[in-house]
């Protein structure tokens, strides 16, 4: 559905949030990773007021843009104007992670077939790739609950993830956190393809693991193997991959 731009007015950083937000929306949608309309991404707008935007619910991935994302705010009340509702159920994971975690700009959350088929399994993820070595230096489990309706679960899920920035949700999917919405996209194309691996893997026979100690120096590794930069280094060419696909995230 066509929705009025609204670049002129909200602010520019806001803005500049707005299309990032919708260009990792597209970017889950073109690498295979959404649920229909299900799951969300959220991000935190800049500011004192613990506001949100996320996604409209009744959208596919594909088709948001900058200007049809809902500015929520912590309770998933809407504050701005949209024909399409926000599924308050879906934020209860999101709204608890913000509210535990002040690094957490953007939270990311997925429910693939890799993922779902590596958190039912009792091993979690294993050291089997590289790949796997970045996720495991900040990883943590939350055991399934149920669909997330019920506020008693914030506490638990908010000890679990602790400071971890990869959440396995049992049975269910995968969570991160980024402190920019790049850095919770690329922790999760590691995260995913750690699972589309270790599945691949595991029907292949005999598996050979990687040295903890190697697992134990990986953060250095990471921020010399991305100049220092992290995402950042490779949002700019994801954003170009989009604008060859399609532009309009940025409406």
């Amino acid at each position: 559905m066509p929705t009025l731009s609204l670049k002129e007015t909200v602010s520019a950083d806001e803005w500049q949030l707005r299309c990032d937000l919708a260009a990792c929306y597209r970017l889950v949608a073109a690498y295979g990773w959404s649920d229909l309309v299900f799951t969300h991404i959220s991000a935190r707008i800049p500011g004192p007021e613990h506001h949100f935007l996320i996604n409209p619910y009744g959208l596919m991935f594909d088709e948001i843009t900058a200007s049809s994302l809902v500015k929520i705010d912590q309770d998933c009340n809407k504050l701005s104007a949209s024909p399409y509702p926000v599924n308050p159920a879906g934020f209860t994971i999101h709204s608890c992670i913000h509210q535990g975690r002040a690094d957490a700009g953007c939270v990311l959350h997925t429910h693939t077939r890799a993922g779902i088929a590596v958190s039912a399994q009792k091993c979690g993820v294993l050291p089997i790739s590289q790949q796997s070595t970045f996720v495991l230096g900040s990883l943590a489990y939350h055991n399934y609950e149920g669909v997330a309706l019920h506020e008693e679960e914030k506490p638990r899920l908010q000890a679990d993830l602790g400071t971890a920035n990869y959440l396995m949700l049992r049975n269910h999917g995968l969570l991160t956190v980024g402190k920019t919405i790049p850095d919770a996209f690329l922790a999760m194309y590691t995260f995913e393809n750690t699972c589309r691996i270790q599945i691949d893997a595991q029907a292949g026979g005999e598996l050979t693991l990687v040295n903890p100690h190697i697992v134990a120096r990986i953060a250095g590794v990471m921020k010399v193997a991305t100049a220092g930069l992290g995402a950042a280094l490779a949002w700019p060419a994801l954003l170009r991959k989009l604008d060859r696909l399609d532009p309009s995230y940025k409406t």
